[in-house]
């Protein structure tokens, strides 16, 4: 027929017949498939939309086996006439008659109600049979429209699908959150984009399974963050409380979806440790309060024996447990979010930061923050690390270096540890060498050789002087000793705390002369140096004879000079306060918490008259010929606030403030000499950037620094008023003084 030129009536005859099969299926086979109705029970619904899809596949594969066939028989007309007549080979063209005379209203109306009602079942939790889906879905994908190639599940199926599964989990979002607490919210959510995910890849296109993920995002997710974060007794604090990790593992693999989420829940996890490190503050804040009015109101010249006489001698040990549990809950609170952090928030990074704001945000809000931090290292390079390993010392010194990089003055801390090395170093309290040269070696990876320079000046002075003592027993040996037997040590003023300022002291005969000795040996070795003695920072042990037994005591180098006062007091002959402050010359504080450790604490070698625990000016003191202790040796410390009284720390504030104010100046001048001019605005952010090692400058601080500087010929300002250069002819000028000088 093709040959004879009759191909319009072979290819319009075959499609006519094509028509009239599809006509002829349509009304005898699909139509009763029809479902009734959508008000049945849900298995009912199931089985009318599946025997409708199951007949409409039946249909196609019926349809594509024959048109398959007629393809084969009438293959020279493919070739032949459809090319000249332009019209689709007749495979083809029995899919689009299939679309056309098939995929109609109602049919496809019906259709989709159908593939929506199993969706809708499925998802309330009942079963149904996937493989009737399936076979439609398979027949909606390769059926596409002639003009713009799009398929009849993409343009007819998906739209309607993607509206209904939004509207179904817009109202299952609510639901749930009205219902379930937070962590049962999140099995349910996460059970669902699974149920979606498994429906895309068994029943459903694969391209559906991205909206799909995008609906569940928009509707179970985004607009719940909060209210699942918040949630009473059972959200992200409730969870952190009960170290739910599993249930804090779902909520970061939800949330990390969308785009608000991980912000929403590093701010929450960040607001959180705030809000519990501000618990820590308060707490201690109240306790430290409590010290502060117990040491206002019961001076220790206070007469009677009121409550003073308990609280005072025990204020330092109060604030010493403060510092010592704030220091420790602050570590505690630290690995229990890093725990979170690595089990649960697989390591995120934004996260941490997060973290560490929040940490450095309650700590530097904690005023005592830097004292309590030395504190702890002081306890534990003393005591706590006695019996342990190198690598338990060394996690030991790791944790409290992690509340150390926290801080913002450092220069704060700076002093406080110096201090409390001195003690070590000089009283011999250390547990390890090691140990402190391992904790000088972390803080100089933390801030640099600069912060920690003059705490190994320290080490370096105790080297020194062990090397010094050497030689001057070795000196001794080829004259004639001193009748005591001495051991000192050499600080370097530079290096040392300020606040070991000389404490005047009348030494006896004796130790005035062993004094000397040592002082014209180390003279003759160095010129031009001077020595100041220390009395205050020694300690001497000394040989007592009582009526029972002789001793042999440990004491503070002030108490042997009160207990070498009662040498030549007869029995039963006392002195008075002010016949022992005439003799020494000793302040009245320390001689009060001297006397206070001889004659009122554990071990009662001077009697006080009248008796008590507090030391006044109306009191005398005999020796107690009568005290007796099973132990040969005994150490009597000194009555002493193991952290500072309220003016001390003010008088420590403003020496911290005093330096900043240099090291401001220097910073300032360091920088206009290399640029010469610079804004205001852009030297007060360099300014900041440098100092922020040390501490976080205030700005109006830094402004009146650079006044000050102008002020002092350093700088001057420029015509614009905003900004400055630097004035190199005084630093000639300075220079040509002192070639001068």
């Amino acid at each position: 027929m093709v040959v004879s030129k009759q191909g319009d009536m072979l290819y319009d005859g075959v499609t006519q017949l094509v028509v009239e099969n599809l006509n002829r299926l349509a009304e005898d086979i699909i139509l009763p498939a029809f479902p009734s109705g959508l008000d049945q029970d849900p298995t009912h619904q199931s089985q009318e939309g599946e025997r409708l899809l199951k007949a409409l596949t039946k249909v196609w594969e019926d349809h594509t086996s024959s048109m398959a066939k007629l393809s084969h028989i009438l293959k020279y007309m493919d070739r032949v006439h459809t090319k000249t007549a332009h019209v689709p080979e007749i495979l083809e063209a029995g899919r689009n008659l299939f679309l056309r005379h098939i995929i109609r209203p109602p049919i496809k109306d019906h259709i989709v109600s159908a593939i929506l009602s199993l969706l809708h079942i499925e998802r309330d939790g009942y079963m149904i049979n996937r493989s009737a889906a399936t076979g439609c879905v398979d027949v909606l994908l390769q059926l596409t429209d002639s003009t713009d190639r799009v398929s009849v599940y993409k343009r007819e199926l998906e739209p309607v699908v993607l509206c209904e599964s939004e509207a179904y989990y817009k109202t299952e979002g609510e639901r749930l959150l009205e219902t379930c607490d937070a962590p049962e919210y999140l099995r349910r959510v996460e059970a669902r984009f699974s149920e979606e995910e498994s429906r895309a890849h068994q029943y459903l296109s694969l391209q559906t399974a991205v909206p799909l993920q995008h609906i569940l995002q928009n509707t179970l997710i985004s607009p719940h963050i909060l209210s699942v974060i918040n949630m009473q007794n059972s959200g992200l604090d409730a969870m952190i409380d009960l170290e739910k990790f599993d249930d804090l593992s779902r909520l970061y693999r939800l949330f990390v979806v969308v785009p608000e989420g991980l912000p929403a829940l590093r701010r929450a996890l960040k607001d959180s440790v705030i809000r519990r490190g501000m618990e820590l503050n308060n707490a201690g804040s109240e306790a430290d309060a409590e010290d502060a009015g117990g040491e206002e109101e019961t001076p220790i010249t206070s007469k009677g024996k009121g409550r003073a006489k308990a609280r005072l001698p025990n204020a330092g040990a109060q604030s010493l447990t403060l510092a010592l549990k704030w220091v420790q809950q602050v570590l505690d609170l630290k690995d229990k979010f890093d725990n979170i952090w690595r089990t649960s928030l697989k390591s995120d990074r934004d996260i941490e930061s997060g973290l560490n704001e929040a940490f450095q945000s309650f700590i530097n809000l904690q005023p005592r923050a830097p004292e309590f931090i030395s504190l702890s290292i002081d306890e534990y390079l003393k005591k706590g690390l006695k019996g342990k390993s190198d690598a338990e010392v060394d996690v030991i010194l790791d944790k409290t270096i992690t509340v150390f990089r926290y801080i913002t003055e450092k220069d704060v801390f700076e002093r406080y540890y110096k201090g409390h090395l001195a003690k070590r170093l000089l009283l011999g309290r250390s547990v390890s060498d090691d140990a402190e040269r391992g904790m000088l070696a972390k803080l100089k990876v933390e801030c640099g050789y600069q912060f920690t320079q003059k705490l190994e000046g320290m080490f370096h002075d105790m080297k020194i002087s062990s090397d010094t003592m050497q030689a001057y027993r070795t000196h001794l040996a080829k004259t004639t000793p001193p009748e005591i037997d001495i051991s000192v040590t050499v600080m370097t003023s530079t290096f040392w705390p300020m606040t070991y300022a000389p404490i005047p002291c009348t030494l006896p005969p004796p130790l005035l002369k062993t004094s000397k000795s040592f002082e014209q040996f180390y003279l003759s070795r160095h010129s031009g140096r001077r020595l100041t003695w220390q009395a205050s920072m020694g300690n001497a042990d000394v040989r007592v004879t009582f009526k029972s037994r002789t001793h042999d005591l440990n004491v503070s180098t002030f108490a042997l000079v009160i207990l070498l006062l009662f040498e030549d007091v007869g029995e039963g002959e006392f002195l008075t306060y002010e016949d022992i402050r005439a003799a020494t010359l000793i302040p009245e504080s320390e001689l009060q918490r001297n006397l206070q450790s001889l004659a009122c604490a554990k071990f009662k070698v001077l009697k006080k008259h009248p008796p008590g625990r507090d030391v006044n000016a109306d009191d005398s003191f005999s020796f107690n010929d009568d005290f007796s202790s099973p132990l040969q040796k005994i150490k009597i410390s000194t009555v002493a606030s193991k952290v500072e009284s309220g003016e001390e720390r003010k008088e420590t504030q403003d020496r911290v403030e005093e330096e900043r104010r240099h090291q401001t100046e220097a910073c300032i001048v360091r920088i206009m000499k290399d640029r010469k001019h610079m804004t205001h605005t852009s030297l007060v952010t360099e300014v900041t950037r440098q100092l922020a090692t040390r501490f976080q400058p205030d700005p109006l601080s830094i402004k009146k620094r650079i006044e000050g500087l102008i002020e002092r010929e350093y700088l001057e300002r420029c015509d614009d008023r905003k900004s400055y250069n630097y004035l190199v002819r005084f630093l000639l000028l300075l220079i040509g003084r002192m070639l001068i000088g």
